[in-house]
């Protein structure tokens, strides 16, 4: 690969970091605005509590798309 593609490469990869972490930083804040203790990590705790009380499991990533 020529330098001047991994570079383009790289900066693709860090627009899309730079994005993914802004939507990770609002779904903690939002989670937290919504009572959730711990953010992300108590609605997940939760959400696999739910799913344990309705006898069911979590979906593979091929089923949920």
């Amino acid at each position: 690969m020529k330098e001047q593609r991994m570079i383009e490469r790289i900066a693709k990869l860090e627009t899309i970091n730079d994005q993914l972490t802004a939507e990770i930083q609002y779904l903690e804040r939002l989670t937290r605005a919504l009572g959730f203790a711990e953010g992300l990590k108590t609605l997940k705790e939760a959400a696999l509590e739910m799913l344990q009380a309705d006898g069911k499991k979590m979906p593979s990533e091929d089923e949920a798309k």
